[in-house]
């Protein structure tokens, strides 16, 4: 699928998912979004970040891999795969090697979208800040 045909929400727009609930392919609610990282370089969104339970952990789920409506987000991953991907720190920014370990978790190659992006930015460099709303 090509970007021009998927046209990803603008950052005003995600910030609003704050506090929807996140679904997954079978419609089932797994979590709730919680903020987002955007890139360090653009600015642009890169990761929705999503709470597993009123204590549970942070995991990023590709803001590429999301849609959303009537206050909800869905995501073709299923509950165990969201549950199981690496948690982050919502309040710290991911390195390349961070961000690298969540793509190939997702099996995400690193010559599309986020992956084609970071595969020529330099070892340890910060490449996806948190936003706070």
């Amino acid at each position: 699928m090509s970007e021009k045909s998927s046209p990803q929400p603008s950052l005003e727009d995600i910030k609003a998912w704050e506090g929807y609930r996140l679904d997954d392919m079978t419609g089932q609610g797994v979590a709730r979004v919680e903020g987002l990282f955007v890139d360090g370089e653009s600015g642009q969104p890169t990761w929705v970040l999503v709470k597993l339970g009123r204590f549970g952990k942070v995991v990023p789920i590709s803001i590429r891999e999301c849609a959303a409506a009537a206050g909800r987000v869905w995501t073709p991953y299923d509950r165990e795969v969201i549950r199981n991907a690496p948690a982050v720190d919502p309040a710290l920014p991911l390195n390349r090697e961070q961000e690298q370990q969540v793509l190939e978790y997702y099996g995400i190659p690193e010559t599309v979208g986020r992956g084609a992006e970071l595969k020529d930015r330099p070892a340890g460099s910060t490449t996806a800040n948190p936003i706070t709303t």
